[in-house]
């Protein structure tokens, strides 16, 4: 290896004493590839083996933790005890390669397609319909509602505990259900769960003391619990820097083993508040300070990025669609090969690269997402 990129594989240890291999984080990203019924194919756990040998910790696509949350075709499901088997098959797969397997939870909210829910029934915390066209108008959530979609985050980090996952993270980023009820522009609601900046946080920090106290309750061994969120929202009124910094100052208080923040680019800048124009990662490392570790995300393409990114003093650094176009990214760079790093998408290697054609055939037809596909 190139003493230059030893960093990156220096260990780690989490606040439980969890100790991962290195620094590198493979990132959840949807594939698009479950079963119907929302158990997870064989396409999946091969996509997941051949990527798990490197990087210290995977952490999959997202699971709904309730059936009127499931956001997209081919997800996988976490809402009932029957789902037990298949989750487990998939952090067996993780772990056998090595790396601690992380179970993403998540409610779909707004974005969720009509036709994948009971009855078509769009929930939110409000009835403010996402943007674009023809998106439906959600229906608000009822207290009681809200207060059982909680339970079910807590039911579902236990069934990842029973599955054999080494933690969970809460996906309150990119504009799903926990984002929906912190952002002013989708909560609009004038009761305990919305309203003033402190009432919009009630939500995401009532789902981490449930995914807390399930885990006080099941699990026999540490357990790691992460949080994702998006820094801001282009819309107005939206999350601003500010209103992530008083999140930030939420979620470290309840000694979180990380904190995931959400970007496609690393250096991507603040557009409004708490010195709009510098790099979001720099203003949220310096407010985390050394109360809880952060990870980074965004276009890390090669090992010269990573390094860059770790010198802004995050300690873990995720690769999502890096991942994708070069399974081996991290063996590459851990064997002194890291000129050998394929930083764009062939469009003939869908089958050496074990892409299910559910995601493949997303990433074609999507031009600007990956590198390589115009």
């Amino acid at each position: 290896m190139n003493s230059t990129y030893s960093p990156l594989f220096e260990t780690f240890n989490l606040a439980k004493g969890v100790e991962l291999k290195n620094r590198l984080v493979m990132a959840p990203m949807t594939n698009f590839s479950s079963n119907p019924d929302g158990t997870v194919t064989d396409e999946e756990i091969n996509y997941y083996e051949r990527r798990s040998s490197g990087v210290g910790m995977v952490i999959t696509a997202c699971t709904y933790v309730t059936a009127n949350g499931k956001g997209f075709h081919g997800e996988f499901g976490g809402d009932t005890d029957v789902m037990i088997p298949s989750l487990s098959r998939l952090a067996s797969a993780i772990k056998a390669k090595g790396a601690k397997a992380i179970l993403q939870i998540f409610h779909g909210g707004r974005e969720v397609p009509p036709e994948l829910v009971p009855n078509g029934d769009v929930v939110s915390a409000g009835d403010i319909p996402s943007a674009g066209e023809g998106k439906p108008v959600p229906r608000p959530l009822t207290e009681k509602e809200i207060e059982s979609i909680v339970r079910d985050f807590g039911e579902t980090t236990r069934r990842a505990i029973e599955a054999g996952y080494d933690g969970v993270e809460i996906h309150g980023a990119n504009g799903y259900l926990i984002q929906q009820f912190f952002s002013p522009h989708s909560n609009r609601r004038e009761d305990k769960w919305g309203g003033s900046l402190e009432k919009r946080l009630s939500f995401p920090l009532a789902v981490v003391d449930e995914v807390q106290k399930a885990i006080a309750k099941h699990a026999k061994a540490p357990f790691i619990v992460g949080y994702r969120f998006s820094p801001e929202e282009p819309e107005t009124p939206g999350i601003t820097m500010d209103d992530t910094l008083a999140l930030i100052d939420g979620l470290a208080s309840k000694k979180l083993d990380y904190l995931h923040v959400s970007l496609m680019e690393f250096w991507s800048k603040a557009r409004r508040g708490a010195e709009a124009d510098r790099a979001r990662i720099e203003i949220i490392k310096e407010r985390v300070g050394d109360q809880v570790p952060v990870i980074g995300v965004g276009s890390i393409y090669t090992a010269d990025d990573a390094i860059k990114a770790m010198q802004s003093g995050i300690p873990l650094l995720a690769l999502g669609r890096e991942l994708i176009i070069d399974p081996e990214w991290v063996q590459k760079v851990e064997q002194g090969r890291e000129t050998e790093i394929v930083t764009k998408i062939n469009r003939n290697h869908q089958q050496q690269l074990d892409i299910p054609d559910p995601l493949w055939q997303a990433i074609i037809h999507s031009p600007g997402w990956f590198p390589g596909i115009e």
